[in-house]
Protein backbone atom coordinates (compact mmCIF):
# COMPACT_ATOMS: atom_id res chain seq x y z
CA UNK A 1 0.00 0.00 0.00
CA UNK A 2 1.45 3.50 -0.34
CA UNK A 3 1.85 5.96 1.93
CA UNK A 4 1.24 10.05 1.83
CA UNK A 5 -2.22 10.55 2.90
CA UNK A 6 -4.09 8.41 0.20
CA UNK A 7 -7.25 7.01 0.97
CA UNK A 8 -10.65 5.56 -1.26
CA UNK A 9 -13.47 7.24 0.29
CA UNK A 10 -16.76 6.37 -0.56
CA UNK A 11 -17.47 9.27 -2.92
CA UNK A 12 -14.69 7.11 -4.95
CA UNK A 13 -16.54 4.19 -5.57
CA UNK A 14 -19.99 2.70 -7.03
CA UNK A 15 -21.83 1.65 -4.09
CA UNK A 16 -25.42 0.42 -5.33
CA UNK A 17 -26.31 -2.42 -7.55
CA UNK A 18 -28.38 0.29 -9.96
CA UNK A 19 -24.30 2.18 -9.97
CA UNK A 20 -22.94 -1.07 -11.11
CA UNK A 21 -26.34 -1.98 -13.48
CA UNK A 22 -26.26 1.72 -15.06
CA UNK A 23 -22.46 1.33 -15.96
CA UNK A 24 -23.00 -2.56 -17.20
CA UNK A 25 -26.31 -1.43 -19.82
CA UNK A 26 -24.11 1.91 -20.95
CA UNK A 27 -22.50 -1.41 -22.63
CA UNK A 28 -19.12 0.59 -23.45
CA UNK A 29 -15.83 -1.69 -22.84
CA UNK A 30 -12.16 -2.52 -23.11
CA UNK A 31 -9.98 -5.60 -21.99
CA UNK A 32 -6.32 -6.33 -21.93
CA UNK A 33 -4.95 -9.26 -20.11
CA UNK A 34 -6.91 -10.69 -17.04
CA UNK A 35 -9.06 -7.62 -17.01
CA UNK A 36 -12.60 -5.59 -18.45
CA UNK A 37 -13.13 -2.43 -17.91
CA UNK A 38 -16.36 -0.89 -18.46
CA UNK A 39 -17.06 3.03 -18.59
CA UNK A 40 -20.12 5.01 -18.31
CA UNK A 41 -20.01 8.78 -17.99
CA UNK A 42 -21.55 10.72 -15.22
CA UNK A 43 -24.75 12.58 -15.74
CA UNK A 44 -23.73 16.47 -15.18
CA UNK A 45 -25.46 20.08 -15.02
CA UNK A 46 -24.35 22.42 -17.44
CA UNK A 47 -21.37 24.45 -16.11
CA UNK A 48 -20.27 21.92 -13.25
CA UNK A 49 -16.94 20.58 -13.52
CA UNK A 50 -16.33 16.98 -13.76
CA UNK A 51 -15.76 15.04 -10.31
CA UNK A 52 -13.68 12.43 -9.45
CA UNK A 53 -13.73 9.16 -11.55
CA UNK A 54 -15.66 6.32 -9.39
CA UNK A 55 -14.35 2.30 -9.42
CA UNK A 56 -16.30 -0.42 -9.07
CA UNK A 57 -14.96 -4.12 -8.86
CA UNK A 58 -16.40 -7.44 -9.56
CA UNK A 59 -14.12 -10.67 -8.94
CA UNK A 60 -16.23 -13.89 -9.24
CA UNK A 61 -15.90 -16.95 -7.54
CA UNK A 62 -14.62 -18.62 -10.68
CA UNK A 63 -11.42 -16.40 -9.89
CA UNK A 64 -10.97 -18.79 -6.84
CA UNK A 65 -11.00 -18.81 -3.33
CA UNK A 66 -11.83 -15.69 -0.89
CA UNK A 67 -8.03 -15.30 -0.84
CA UNK A 68 -7.46 -15.24 -4.22
CA UNK A 69 -10.64 -12.49 -5.05
CA UNK A 70 -9.53 -10.27 -1.96
CA UNK A 71 -5.89 -9.84 -3.08
CA UNK A 72 -7.59 -8.98 -6.80
CA UNK A 73 -9.82 -6.18 -4.52
CA UNK A 74 -6.94 -5.07 -2.86
CA UNK A 75 -4.63 -5.31 -6.14
CA UNK A 76 -7.43 -3.20 -7.97
CA UNK A 77 -8.19 -0.27 -5.47
CA UNK A 78 -4.45 0.24 -5.00
CA UNK A 79 -4.34 0.75 -8.44
CA UNK A 80 -6.77 2.92 -8.72
CA UNK A 81 -6.02 4.96 -6.15
CA UNK A 82 -2.56 5.70 -7.37
CA UNK A 83 -3.59 5.94 -10.83
CA UNK A 84 -6.22 8.47 -9.74
CA UNK A 85 -4.95 11.85 -11.06
CA UNK A 86 -4.55 10.10 -14.73
CA UNK A 87 -7.86 8.67 -14.88
CA UNK A 88 -10.39 10.78 -16.70
CA UNK A 89 -12.14 12.33 -14.07
CA UNK A 90 -16.15 12.28 -14.87
CA UNK A 91 -16.86 8.88 -15.20
CA UNK A 92 -17.76 5.60 -13.85
CA UNK A 93 -15.56 2.23 -14.56
CA UNK A 94 -16.49 -1.31 -13.16
CA UNK A 95 -13.41 -3.68 -13.02
CA UNK A 96 -14.41 -7.10 -14.23
CA UNK A 97 -11.70 -9.53 -13.62
CA UNK A 98 -11.47 -12.78 -16.19
CA UNK A 99 -9.11 -15.24 -14.96
CA UNK A 100 -5.71 -15.49 -13.21
CA UNK A 101 -3.97 -14.75 -10.02
CA UNK A 102 -3.43 -11.15 -8.82
CA UNK A 103 -0.33 -10.27 -9.82
CA UNK A 104 2.10 -9.23 -6.76
CA UNK A 105 4.72 -7.51 -5.98
CA UNK A 106 5.89 -3.17 -7.62
CA UNK A 107 5.88 -4.70 -11.02
CA UNK A 108 2.73 -6.25 -10.58
CA UNK A 109 1.26 -3.19 -9.03
CA UNK A 110 2.29 -0.99 -12.23
CA UNK A 111 1.14 -3.01 -14.78
CA UNK A 112 -1.82 -3.24 -13.34
CA UNK A 113 -1.80 0.69 -13.03
CA UNK A 114 -0.99 1.11 -16.63
CA UNK A 115 -3.73 -1.31 -17.19
CA UNK A 116 -6.50 0.94 -16.21
CA UNK A 117 -4.78 4.43 -17.47
CA UNK A 118 -4.79 2.50 -20.89
CA UNK A 119 -7.86 1.29 -20.79
CA UNK A 120 -9.89 4.04 -19.12
CA UNK A 121 -8.47 6.13 -21.86
CA UNK A 122 -9.47 3.98 -24.69
CA UNK A 123 -13.01 3.72 -23.78
CA UNK A 124 -13.35 7.69 -23.01
CA UNK A 125 -11.69 8.71 -26.32
CA UNK A 126 -13.65 6.75 -28.34
CA UNK A 127 -16.31 8.87 -30.40
CA UNK A 128 -19.24 6.08 -29.93
CA UNK A 129 -18.55 6.70 -25.90
CA UNK A 130 -18.80 10.58 -26.12
CA UNK A 131 -22.17 10.28 -28.43
CA UNK A 132 -23.79 7.97 -26.88
CA UNK A 133 -26.82 8.46 -24.31
CA UNK A 134 -26.18 7.45 -20.93
CA UNK A 135 -28.92 5.03 -19.62
CA UNK A 136 -30.96 6.69 -16.26
CA UNK A 137 -29.80 5.53 -12.83
CA UNK A 138 -32.65 3.23 -12.33
CA UNK A 139 -34.28 3.54 -8.44
CA UNK A 140 -33.75 0.67 -5.92
CA UNK A 141 -36.14 -0.84 -3.86
CA UNK A 142 -35.65 -0.10 -0.43
CA UNK A 143 -34.10 -2.65 2.34
CA UNK A 144 -36.13 -4.29 4.82
CA UNK A 145 -34.73 -5.04 7.83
Amino acid sequence: MSGGGESFPKAFRLLRPSEFDRVYRFRRSAAEGALVLYACPRPLPAGVAPPAARLGVSVSRRIGNAVARNAWKRRLREAFRVARKKIPAGHDFLVVVRSGTAPGGADGAAKVEGMLVTLATRIVTRPAYRDAEVPPLRPTKPRHR
